[in-house]
C-alpha cells in the first residue's frame, strides 16, 4: 500500500463584496506554478499544495482593515489578513518556499 502524501491547504475567503478573494486564489495558483512550488518536499516526503476558496473563515473581526482577503494555511495554523493578489508571490516564496511567515500580513 502506498502512503498518502501530505497536503498543504491555502484556504482563501471569498466572502468580500468586491470578490478580491477569487483574484487572490487565482494569483496563488499562478505563483505556485511560476515558482515551482505546487509540490513541496517536507522532510523526505512529497507534499502537494492546494488552493481552495471558501465562503468564510470567520476572521473578519480579526482581519486587518483593508480591501484584501483572509487566508488560512493548514496544517501550519497560520492566518493572513488583507491579502491582495500582489501578496501571493511573497506568501508562496517566503512561507511555502522558505518556511518563514510574512509578518506584515500575519494576523495575531
Amino acid at each position: 500500500m502506498k502512503s498518502a502524501s501530505a497536503v498543504t491547504h491555502l484556504f482563501v475567503c471569498t466572502a468580500q463584496k468586491d470578490e478580491v478573494g477569487k483574484e487572490v486564489a487565482k494569483a496563488f495558483k499562478t505563483e505556485l506554478k511560476k515558482q515551482g512550488l505546487k509540490k513541496l518536499l517536507t522532510g523526505n516526503a512529497p507534499s502537494k499544495v492546494r488552493v481552495q476558496t471558501c465562503n468564510c473563515l470567520d476572521l473578519c473581526k480579526h482581519c486587518k482593515k483593508g480591501p484584501g482577503a483572509a487566508v488560512a494555511i493548514y496544517p501550519d495554523n497560520v492566518y493572513y489578513g488583507d491579502v491582495k493578489p500582489k501578496d501571493a508571490a511573497d506568501i508562496v516564496r517566503e512561507h511555502l518556499g522558505d518556511g518563514r511567515v510574512v509578518k506584515r500580513l500575519l494576523l495575531d
